[in-house]
């Protein structure tokens, strides 16, 4: 452990940090969807904010194996597959832009699309007029917003879940149908991390190795938690802990 710290320049709080964001990944890739922010949040607090997506990224394939596993019998193949085309093309566009721009920027980049994403949730949870936009443009336009920022960092969760919750999906097929579309996504992005950003390392992938235990005990006790969940309190759940982290990446 020694050499770990050392390697990356990390205090033991910073370690519990990493731990309890592994923690969190895990629980959050569970179904307890709105998490992600807080994970960002405190893996960019200890490592910075494009280097911190690039050591989530193992990590979070990893959690999607499980899930898609776990919650593959209630994907919604209609629903991903509107979603994912745009998608890819907005992981493109965050390669392009997220390579040349400062920390800061990437940082401020990071905190708008936040505070976007849960605006238009709370509006759209609290609006009793509010239509389910079905025409293409809207799965299009959320879908490209999801793949720049799962890429500039990895915040695709809120974004998906405006356009999932919009469907009023159950939960469950809103948990499976997320599943399998970041999974795909996350292996889509694994090799520009590797080779044109350069965030996914031999040193990183150890670390991903000593955080691991971490991540398959949160991602266990979510699935209990998942279970004894009513799709209303789910809902309400996930804007909740959505709003939550979109004010500690604000104001940290």
């Amino acid at each position: 452990m020694t050499a770990l710290l050392e390697n990356f320049d990390l205090s033991v709080l910073d370690l519990v940090l990493a731990f309890l964001a592994a923690f969190f990944l895990g629980v959050g890739k569970s179904g307890i969807k709105g998490l992600g922010v807080v994970i960002v949040t405190l893996m960019a607090l200890v490592f910075g904010g494009k280097a911190s997506t690039g050591i989530l990224m193992p990590m979070m394939i990893t959690a999607d194996i499980l899930a898609v596993i776990y919650y593959h019998r209630h994907t919604q193949w209609y629903y991903l597959k509107k979603l994912l085309p745009m998608m890819l093309v907005g992981v493109l566009l965050g390669v392009w832009w997220g390579n040349d721009i400062s920390e800061d920027l990437f940082k401020q980049v990071m905190a708008v699309f936040i505070l976007l994403s849960v605006m238009i949730m709370i509006w759209m949870d609290r609006s009793k007029t509010f239509g389910i936009p079905r025409h293409w443009g809207f799965s299009s336009f959320m879908g490209l917003l999801s793949g720049i920022t799962s890429m500039i960092g990895n915040l695709a969760g809120s974004f998906a879940s405006i356009y999932l919750l919009a469907m009023r999906l159950p939960k469950q097929e809103f948990i499976g149908t997320a599943a399998w579309l970041f999974f795909i996504i996350n292996v889509f992005k694994l090799p520009f991390h590797v080779f044109v950003w350069k965030t996914v390392t031999p040193e990183t992938l150890f670390l991903n190795a000593f955080l691991s235990p971490a991540l398959f005990l949160g991602f266990f006790i979510g699935v209990r938690i998942v279970k004894i969940i009513h799709n209303d309190l789910y809902r309400k759940l996930v804007l909740l802990v959505t709003a939550a982290g979109a004010l500690i990446i604000l104001f940290r």
